[in-house]
């Protein structure tokens, strides 16, 4: 019996945001700083783009984890920011756990600081919970690649889908047609190399006009 396609929903996911914080991005290794910073930017303007409900928390942020950095919390200003005074994991914090409950959702795509333990804990605890969990690899750093391959077997095996931020972003979209304009400029601006072909596709629709 194959498995079910369980693809993401507009109408029945959030995002969580979980230890993007200044002092913790500092150890992430398995990505290069610049296209980890574009990556999570992408995903927060995802999350923004669809209006889905978004949830941010940090770690202990007056100790050395630091605070949320700046460019989550200016994309989604209006998501509730949940600090946790200690718990490593977010969901043994009774705030945070509430917080994911009052959205009412049950597919929640998360991302964070470091994969294999801000992301890794919750996203087990929540799989155990009975929600959907995708978890956005390319929105999620850590030590170093084998630690990051360690943490994403665990998580597979606990039923999570693994996937990066365009993949969220396409598998929302669905179909070009809805908005070519408004879901390709995230795409030009977090996707290497995208911002040629978005210039290639308005400029043939500038001639195409010139032409009528």
């Amino acid at each position: 019996m194959p498995l079910a396609y369980k693809r993401l929903d507009t109408e029945n996911c959030v995002f969580l945001f979980v230890d993007h914080q200044s002092g913790l991005i500092q150890l992430v290794r398995d990505f290069e700083p610049h296209e980890f910073k574009t990556n999570v930017q992408g995903l927060a303007r995802v999350a923004n783009y669809y209006k889905a409900p978004s949830i941010l928390t940090t770690s202990f942020e007056t100790g050395p984890n630091g605070p949320i950095v700046k460019e989550i919390t200016d994309t989604l200003p209006d998501a509730p920011l949940i600090r946790r005074p200690g718990q490593i994991n977010a969901m043994d914090n009774e705030d945070f756990v509430n917080a994911v409950k009052k959205t009412g959702k049950k597919q929640v795509v998360i991302s964070g600081v470091l994969t294999e333990i801000c992301v890794a804990f919750p996203a087990l605890s929540l799989i155990e919970q009975g929600y959907d969990v995708f978890v956005v690899t390319d929105c999620s750093g850590t030590f170093a690649e084998h630690t990051r391959e360690a943490a994403h077997k665990r998580m597979a095996a606990a039923g999570c889908q693994l996937l990066n931020w365009a993949a969220v972003a396409a598998e929302l979209h669905r179909d070009w047609r809805r908005d070519i304009a408004g879901f390709g400029a995230i795409w030009r601006d977090h996707i290497p190399g995208y911002w040629c072909l978005m210039q290639s596709y308005d400029m043939a629709g500038k001639a195409q006009q010139g032409g009528q």
